[in-house]
């Protein structure tokens, strides 16, 4: 597969990544280890070397899984974690911890799940404005001293805090929700890893599913799903947006690719730092979104899906207002 640079550190990572989340939580589903475990391995036979996880999905089942599959992976793999998200068993709230003490903690918690020594690629997941940001890459600098982690990253910063972070320690990624219908990156977020020569990772490229043309009633979801509280898929928006989706189609089928094929691929197209992560858990989805690293596309048909998805035809808010803590991106 393609392959791209990791921020500045010389290190490249296959252009298609694979986030882990759904592994262990998110759409309604339980977990299903072994099928989880195909998947993966199917991603590394695709040549996909990014994965992303996070000591927040599933209360560290995520690291856990991962931690096995790396057991026969890990010389091919560049893991990326995070913290920041504290969540508890049986407790439905989440609190945000930026605190040096708290960073220091979860990373020898992340370690002994991964099974690693080292973690590839550590991000801070959501950021606490009352601690700043200096302290926290601080602290996540002293854990690159130690040897415990090799690169850093944030997640769903400003331009401006992405900027502050980079005067302390080299910042290798920035880690946010982009996609045809989520363009708030272009705002400001982008051209500051572009000039500082950081990595955006895309996550949710594929709109949590909805640019895969498969989501058309969310009457449908498990009733746990979490894109029934969420306001772009609620009636009435749902609509609106799902009229974009037939024109997404055509060109699909017109390029001889998947809806969800062309959602990468416009974001591979369109800047060549963009590392996008898929979060399918089916191996042959996971295969199938590897393949869009093949998937060229013209100037114009860049300029040709930014017309289909332009910001101010998408109905609705991203995220609830209660999940939008710890984001600074628009």
């Amino acid at each position: 597969m393609e392959k791209r640079a990791l921020g500045t550190t010389g290190s490249q990572v296959a252009a298609i990544g694979q986030g882990c989340a759904l592994f262990s939580e998110g759409y309604g589903t339980p977990p299903d280890d072994g099928t989880s475990l195909r998947a993966l391995l199917a991603a590394a036979d695709a040549g996909v070397t990014l994965f992303d996880t996070s000591d927040a999905y599933g209360i560290g089942h995520n690291e856990t899984l991962l931690g096995q599959f790396l057991r026969a992976r890990r010389n091919h793999v560049t893991l990326a974690t995070k913290v920041g998200l504290v969540r508890k068993p049986g407790d439905p709230r989440v609190t945000i911890d930026n605190s040096p003490q708290h960073i220091a903690s979860a990373c020898e918690a992340s370690l002994r799940r991964l099974r690693i020594e080292t973690i590839d690629l550590y991000y801070l997941q959501r950021r606490d404005p009352q601690v700043p940001i200096e302290d926290t890459v601080g602290a996540m600098a002293d854990l690159v001293k130690a040897g415990k982690v090799r690169y850093l990253g944030l997640s769903e910063v400003s331009a401006d805090t992405l900027r502050r972070a980079a005067k302390v320690h080299s910042i290798t990624a920035l880690q946010s929700e982009y996609s045809l219908w989520t363009r708030g990156p272009e705002s400001g977020e982008l051209d500051a890893c572009r000039e500082l020569g950081i990595t955006f990772v895309a996550y949710c490229p594929l709109g949590r599913a909805f640019l895969t043309g498969e989501i058309t009633d969310t009457g449908k979801l498990a009733a746990n799903d979490f894109r029934r509280r969420m306001p772009r898929f609620q009636p009435g928006a749902l609509e609106k947006n799902r009229a974009l989706l037939p024109a997404l189609t055509t060109f699909a089928i017109s390029h001889g690719a998947t809806c969800a094929q062309i959602a990468l691929a416009w974001l591979l197209r369109k800047n060549p730092f963009v590392v996008p992560i898929p979060g399918s858990k089916q191996p042959g989805h996971v295969v199938q979104n590897a393949g869009a690293a093949d998937i060229t596309l013209s100037a114009e048909d860049i300029e040709a899906l930014d017309k289909l998805f332009p910001a101010s035809a998408v109905v609705g808010a991203r995220l609830p207002q209660p999940a939008m803590a710890g984001i600074e991106a628009p």
